[in-house]
């Protein structure tokens, strides 16, 4: 019988990822990807597989189905659990039987609006008379669901338009003054372009970022809990939002199928976390602008199970919110 220790020995190990390369999720699994053979036993061979075609939901299906033989990963998105939650008819995975391997990093989210339009701040928003126009690439991202929220909990009216491809598709859609706003990892906002430029020439404004606690390189924006607290949320708006934004902690997940052996499963989240706490993987991602956070996929595990028990009042309002 072969030793789990050398089943990876002259395989090749496939990441798969449903968006383009050069993104946020791309740049990740990359550097991951690069210095987890020399983690590995037998040093496999590993590759990114780019497949933006699919998209999240249809990578998040492949991936659940595929051999369980741990060759076969995926980098998906965090927030696909609201679909299994909400009973999406297109979800073929359930969200807490993945074997989770791991996260590079976790991150909170922040709202853009374009710096000529009049929205300056979440107040704004609320008192404008004409909703601004927030782009989205579908119902399962954020970009999608934060707006829903917050026009849930505070009566923010935005128009969402949520037929976009990719999340740089919606910035164009900005620089193209068709949209005025967007949502995303403050991560991705501090990893590449066209944000450097922007960041730069002051083309947007951060109106608000969801983490409990100030994000260093947002010193200016105000923080989701300041405005629950500053408008008097109450417990159950608060729960409703706690579930919303568990999403983040899930930060860009890899995954296998389900019933992959669990001495695999062990190997790969034991190499997956010694890559990215590996010095010179900390380097890269400084050189690249990208934050590492890890968290492994115990963890990960444990979350995906947690978060999918929730009270039926609060799914009811979940599925209201995403409607």
């Amino acid at each position: 019988m072969e030793a789990p220790a050398d089943f990876f020995r002259g395989r090749r190990l496939c990441v798969l990822v449903g968006t383009r390369a050069g993104v946020a999720y791309d740049l990740y699994a990359r550097l991951i990807a690069k210095h987890l053979p020399k983690y590995l036993p037998g040093a496999p061979e590993v590759v990114v597989e780019n497949a933006p075609a699919k998209g999240a939901k249809g990578v998040a299906n492949e991936i659940y189905g595929a051999p369980a033989d741990g060759l076969t990963l995926g980098a998906i998105s965090p927030e696909l659990y609201f679909g299994q939650l909400s009973g999406d008819p297109e979800i073929a995975f359930d969200w807490a039987r993945f074997s989770w391997i791991g996260t590079p990093e976790r991150s909170s989210h922040l709202l853009y609006a374009r710096a000529t339009t009049p929205y300056n701040s979440l107040r704004a928003i609320i008192d404008a008379k004409q909703p601004p126009r927030c782009g989205a690439s579908g119902k399962s991202s954020s970009a999608y669901y934060l707006p829903r929220l917050l026009e849930a909990l505070f009566g923010a009216r935005f128009e969402i338009v949520c037929d976009f491809k990719e999340g740089p598709d919606v910035d164009d859609a900005v620089v193209r003054g068709e949209l005025d706003c967007r949502v995303l990892t403050i991560s991705g906002f501090f990893s590449h372009e066209p944000y450097h430029t922007w960041r730069k020439t002051g083309f947007v404004r951060i109106l608000l970022q969801t983490g409990a606690t100030r994000d260093a390189k947002l010193p200016d924006a105000p923080t989701l809990d300041k405005v629950l607290d500053e408008y008097h949320i109450d417990d159950s708006g608060r729960r409703l939002a706690q579930v919303i934004l568990s999403g983040a902690l899930f930060g860009r997940p890899w995954v296998a199928p389900p019933e992959v052996p669990s001495e695999r499963i062990r190997i790969l989240r034991e190499a997956f976390l010694k890559a990215a706490r590996d010095p010179v993987v900390e380097a890269e991602a400084q050189a690249k602008n990208l934050t590492l956070s890890p968290a492994g996929g115990d963890e990960l595990q444990a979350l995906a199970v947690k978060i999918l028990a929730q009270p039926a009042e609060v799914v009811a309002r979940m599925k209201k919110l995403l409607a």
